[in-house]
């Protein structure tokens, strides 16, 4: 998936963070939730301006990331 027009980072919200199309939400804070327990389905019921596609842009950007944290440490 190709998250690169969904993740959006912007010095000024969030601290820099990673956020989802210029929302206040952040990647993190989607993988937190996922990581606790929700389901998608139950974080698109939470946050009504999320969709499906948001939340697969925080896995694939998660990702990633993962992936060039790899490659840096060799």
């Amino acid at each position: 998936m190709d998250y690169h027009n969904i993740i959006t980072i912007e010095p000024g919200k969030r601290s820099g963070k990673p956020c989802i199309r210029g929302m206040r939400i952040t990647v993190s804070d989607v993988l937190e939730y996922l990581a606790g327990g929700m389901t998608e389905a139950e974080i698109l019921e939470d946050f009504s301006e999320l969709t499906s596609e948001d939340v697969k842009a925080c896995l694939a950007f998660a990702a990633d990331r993962e992936k060039k944290l790899f490659v840096a440490t060799l």
